[in-house]
């Protein structure tokens, strides 16, 4: 940590958060890693890709592999299983629009947002949310798979190279959907646990940003990748760190940022997108975590409107 000696006290604090937590979600991914099966018939790839074993592929999940937000449908899934009450959405709902309407990242917000949502699940043994994570993929995910994402992922398969999930959901739930996609392994952010129960506390932070780039990179480290060769793919400008990290960086549905980034750096684009946009739930990724109450909060105001 020497090297970071140049930065403030708040920012070496961040930094090395960052690094924790990419660690321990590379841990935590090629400690999970396990045969699946293949994704089946898939359509031809946009993009050609040639094998080489010093290669991997890493894809962002929200609106990248799947329409939507995979902490929504899990904050869904959760509510119908009373994990909370209606009467906490007041309080998350309140968190969430604080960090809509400030447009910040303030670090005392985010932490009463990411304790909130992880009051939720402490207590609750890791068996029982992978369960439930199964369950809830069956629910809500599996339909929302991008068809084109798909075929990037198993043409990366084929090729035979190794497939990587990275996203802030967390661990579990992240791993339930690479396994069903057939992919091998997943990067999430990843929940202390005792004895197999949660604590209620957070090793590192979320996996957002530049931790995101930090599990790639410990991944890459330990699988003996050569990152110049391995491939990216992301939606959102929140994940220009990883992008930029490897040597096949690609913006796939991109948000405005990140197209005019991608444009200006040449990069590969492809929007999978038709008619209008893919809805996007209103909850900034980087309150991580936390982010699991907030959606919740709209999904349940919205399945009320629609009855």
């Amino acid at each position: 940590m020497a090297a970071l000696g140049w930065l403030t006290p708040r920012r070496r604090s961040a930094t090395a958060r960052s690094v924790l937590a990419g660690e321990a979600s590379a841990e935590a991914a090629r400690k999970n890693q396990e045969a699946t099966a293949p994704l089946g018939e898939a359509a031809e790839p946009d993009f050609p890709v040639l094998g080489d074993d010093k290669a991997a592929a890493f894809f962002d999940l929200d609106n990248t592999v799947m329409q939507g937000a995979a902490i929504f449908h899990f904050g869904r899934g959760l509510y119908k299983r009373k994990f909370f009450e209606t009467r906490d959405l007041a309080r998350f709902a309140w968190q969430q629009a604080w960090f809509r309407l400030a447009g910040v990242e303030d670090p005392e917000h985010m932490q009463e947002a990411r304790d909130s949502a992880l009051s939720i699940v402490k207590g609750h043994r890791v068996a029982e949310l992978q369960t439930i994570g199964e369950e809830i993929y069956d629910e809500y995910m599996a339909e929302r798979i991008w068809p084109g994402t798909r075929a990037l992922a198993q043409a990366h398969l084929d090729a035979g190279q190794k497939v990587w999930l990275v996203t802030a959901a967390p661990v579990e739930i992240a791993g339930v959907i690479a396994r069903r996609l057939g992919l091998t392994g997943a990067l999430g952010t990843v929940a202390e646990s005792v004895d197999g129960v949660y604590t209620g506390k957070l090793v590192g932070e979320p996996l957002h940003g530049p931790a995101k780039a930090e599990a790639v990179r410990a991944l890459a480290s330990a699988e003996g990748l050569d990152l110049s060769r391995c491939a990216a793919y992301s939606d959102s400008h929140n994940d220009i760190p990883m992008l930029s990290l490897v040597g096949h960086p690609y913006a796939i549905n991109p948000d405005t940022k990140l197209r005019k980034h991608a444009r200006e750096l040449d990069w590969r684009l492809r929007d999978y997108r038709t008619g209008r946009k893919a809805a996007k739930v209103g909850i900034p990724a980087a309150a991580g975590v936390g982010a699991v109450a907030g959606g919740t909060a709209a999904a349940i105001a919205l399945s009320r409107r629609r009855r």
